[in-house]
C-alpha cells in the first residue's frame, strides 16, 4: 500500500535553467547593459572561476560542483575521502561538505542552554557564507593563493569584474584589498542563498506537497525517523518541531561527538604526523572549551544519499554503514560490531572523550529491515536534479 501526505503544503519551485544553473533575479542592476544582471550573477561566475586559484586550476565549483550535489567527484588516492588541491599534490584531511542548503546554518552562536550551534565549515570557525566563501583561496592546500593581494589582482585582470564591483560595491572597491576581497565574499554568498542550492524539490518534499508516494520500505524509514521511541536520529537531525515542516533541513547545527575513528588511509597519504588528532570544535579559534574536543556540527541529511562518503574524515564509503555506526551504540549483537566495509570492528575514536553518550544510545537496537527502511528514507531527501545519482555507479 503506497503512503500520501495529511497535509498538503505548497513551495515555490526553484528556477533551473535547462544544461545549467540560473539564479533568480534580485532587481538590484538588473538592467541588460550591466556586465552581470544581479550581485547573485557575479557570485555564480565568482563560484566557477579557476583563476581565483594559484595555477589557474580549481574553483569553488571543483570541491563543490553543481553537477555532483555541490560536493566534490574526483577521485584521488583516498577515493572521494578528501579533496585535491590546486597543486595537484595536496590532499586534505576532512571531506569537503556539500554547499547545499548551506545557507539554513545560522550563525554561530551559543544557545540558550550553553551548547555551540551553527556557523560553517565542519568547526563552525565562520560565522557565515562570506566568511566561508573566502577561506579556500587562501588556503595553502586548496586554491593556495598567497594572500588576498594576489586574489584582488586576479580580479582585475578581468573586466567585467571591475566594472560589476564598481557598480554594486561603489566606484572605490578597489582601493583597498579588504574591500574588494570582502566584495568578492559577498558576491558569492549570494549566489548560494538563490533556490538553486535549495531547491526543497526531492521525492521526500514532494510527498507533502501530495505530487509522490512514498512506498511501503521508505514510509517506515520516515515513521522511524521522526519517531522519539524507536531512532535517536531526529535528536540531531531535525531542526523544525513539526515532522512535515516543508523547510526541514535535517540538522540541529550542534556539535558533538559520535565516536568517528581516524581515517587511517588518509592520514597516510596527506603526510599527518602519526600523533595527529582533529580536535574538530576545539580548533575554532573562539572555542578553548576542552569539553567541546572532538565534536564537529551537525551535517544537513538533504541529499546525503548521492554525497558520500561519511562523517567528516570520509572514513565510511556507504550511506548504510553510516547507519549501523550509530545503531552499535545500541545494539550487543557482535554482528553490529563490526564494520562491514572492513569486516574488523570499529576503529577506536579519534577523541574518546566527550562523546553524547546521552543522543547515541537513545532507543533501541535496530533489525536489518529497519536499517534498509531508514536508508530508503534518506534516499527521498535527494534533490530531483540529482535523483540519477541514486542509481549511477
Amino acid at each position: 500500500m503506497k503512503r500520501r501526505p495529511f497535509l498538503l503544503i505548497l513551495l515555490p519551485a526553484c528556477a533551473l535553467a535547462a544544461g545549467g544553473l540560473a539564479v533568480l533575479d534580485s532587481g538590484r542592476a538588473a538592467d541588460a547593459g550591466k556586465p552581470f544582471p544581479s550581485v547573485e550573477a557575479l557570485g555564480e561566475a565568482l563560484f566557477h572561476d579557476p583563476n581565483l586559484s594559484k595555477n589557474r586550476s580549481q574553483s569553488c565549483a571543483t570541491c563543490h560542483n553543481p553537477d555532483f550535489a555541490f560536493v566534490d567527484p574526483r577521485e584521488t588516492e583516498a577515493g572521494l575521502a578528501v579533496s585535491l588541491g590546486d597543486d595537484g599534490r595536496s590532499l586534505g584531511d576532512r571531506n569537503a561538505p556539500s554547499a547545499a542548503y548551506a545557507r539554513f546554518s545560522p550563525p554561530f552562536h551559543r544557545d540558550a542552554e550553553g551548547r555551540y550551534v551553527g556557523g560553517q565549515f565542519l568547526d563552525g570557525r565562520e560565522p557565515g557564507l562570506a566568511g566561508q566563501a573566502g577561506g579556500p583561496p587562501l588556503n595553502p592546500i586548496e586554491m593556495g593563493m598567497a594572500d588576498k593581494d594576489s586574489v584582488v589582482a586576479r580580479l582585475r585582470e578581468n573586466p567585467r569584474y571591475v566594472e560589476a564591483f564598481k557598480s554594486f560595491y561603489g566606484g572605490n572597491v578597489f582601493s583597498e584589498t579588504d574591500a574588494a576581497y570582502k566584495a568578492m565574499t559577498q558576491s558569492i554568498a549570494a549566489f548560494e542563498e538563490t533556490p538553486v542550492f535549495a531547491p526543497f524539490d526531492s521525492k521526500y518534499d514532494r510527498f507533502l506537497r501530495g505530487e509522490a508516494e512514498l512506498s511501503d520500505q521508505e514510509e517506515l524509514g520516515r515513521l522511524l525517523f521522526f519517531s522519539q521511541q524507536f531512532t535517536n536520529c531526529n535528536l540531531c537531525h531535525q531542526l523544525r518541531t513539526s515532522a512535515i515542516d516543508p523547510q526541514e533541513t535535517f540538522s540541529n547545527y550542534q556539535y558533538h561527538n559520535i565516536g568517528i575513528p581516524k581515517n587511517a588511509a588518509v592520514r597516510r597519504l596527506n603526510g599527518s604526523a602519526e600523533d595527529f588528532i582533529d580536535h574538530g570544535l576545539l580548533q575554532n579559534p573562539a572555542v578553548d572549551d576542552p569539553a567541546e574536543d572532538g565534536k564537529f556540527k551537525v551535517p544537513s541529511l538533504r541529499n546525503v544519499a548521492v554525497t558520500g562518503p561519511y562523517m567528516h574524515n570520509g572514513v565510511f564509503k556507504d550511506l548504510r554503514t553510516a547507519v549501523l555506526f550509530y545503531n552499535k551504540y545500541n545494539s550487543k549483537s557482535a554482528k553490529r560490531q563490526i564494520n562491514p566495509e572492513t569486516g574488523d570492528t570499529w576503529g577506536d575514536p579519534e577523541v574518546p572523550q566527550n562523546l553524547s553518550l546521552e543522543e547515541l544510545t537513545h532507543g533501541p537496537a535496530l533489525d536489518d529491515k529497519r536499517i534498509d527502511a531508514l536508508v530508503a528514507f534518506l534516499k527521498t531527501l535527494t534533490d530531483q536534479r540529482y535523483e540519477h545519482l541514486l542509481t549511477e555507479p
